[in-house]
């Protein structure tokens, strides 16, 4: 027997497989539109990359122009921006601020950092820092000036005031030949960091013998004894008690501060 046609199927309420006509057309009316804003969004994207690239490298609106230079105080901005050299008229961009903190701080020893960053549109910016002469090292009848690390940055013909002294003479102990002249450097401008400010002005010259043998002669023929620059804060305090309880006194010895002591020649 022959099965129903397929306006009997269809009579019946059986229904077709895939989309409704309807929703054919109506996919179909939004996908050209989509594709247009899809290309238009790229097209778009496109050009503004182009026109940043541009901007950034090839017009002249956004080129290192000026050099500006703050925190100075011995070195003066010109030698600053001399030691930077850096290339004007470039895109700003392009600047090689790590380069440029390299030189600065290759060609001035004084420099102990500088922040390189560059301010829109126009200016490369350097904000250096200097070292602190904490004491000076003389050779050859030449003063070499010695930061809170112990690098020697500078060379003077005459010997800066307020600033002590280090007179190197190590003897043949163990710790001299371990630490070496560098090294006793750096612990004698470590004693020179830890002192009461008010010692610190008075102080003159430090002799250091080996690490654990330093003595600081004060203006009036006062000396200190201090030892090495372990227990600085302590040794600090009982100087200043010692001081304050005798101030006839011409020699303190702080190397024990625990049990400090005092006398008078």
């Amino acid at each position: 027997m022959a099965g129903p046609s397929t306006a009997e199927r269809g009579a019946r309420g059986t229904t077709p497989s895939g989309p409704p006509p309807r929703l054919l057309r109506v996919r179909r009316r939004l996908r050209p539109p989509r594709r247009r804003t899809l290309l238009v969004t790229a097209v778009a994207v496109t050009l503004f990359g182009a026109g940043a690239v541009w901007l950034l490298y090839g017009s002249s609106w956004l080129r290192a122009e000026r050099v500006r230079v703050a925190g100075t105080t011995v070195l003066t901005d010109r030698e600053v921006r001399d030691a930077a050299d850096v290339s004007l008229n470039t895109p700003l961009v392009a600047v090689d601020t790590g380069a440029i903190e390299h030189r600065v701080r290759e060609r001035l020893k004084r420099i102990a950092k500088v922040d390189v960053s560059r301010s829109w549109p126009h200016t490369v910016s350097l904000v250096v820092t200097e070292r602190r002469p904490e004491a000076i090292v003389e050779e050859d009848g030449k003063f070499h000036e010695v930061d809170a690390t112990g690098v020697r940055f500078s060379t003077l013909s005459k010997r800066p005031k307020g600033v002590p002294l280090l007179e190197m003479e190590p003897d043949r102990s163990p710790s001299s030949r371990h630490f070496g002249r560098a090294g006793l450097r750096r612990e004698a401008v470590r004693v020179v960091t830890q002192l009461p400010e008010k010692v610190r002005q008075d102080t003159r010259s430090l002799r250091v013998r080996s690490y654990d043998s330093i003595t600081l002669e004060l203006t009036g023929g006062r000396t200190i004894a201090w030892g090495s620059g372990e227990r600085g804060e302590a040794k600090a305090k009982a100087l200043t008690a010692l001081m304050k309880a005798r101030p006839d006194a011409d020699h303190f010895d702080v190397q024990a501060p625990s049990a400090p002591a005092v006398s008078r020649s």
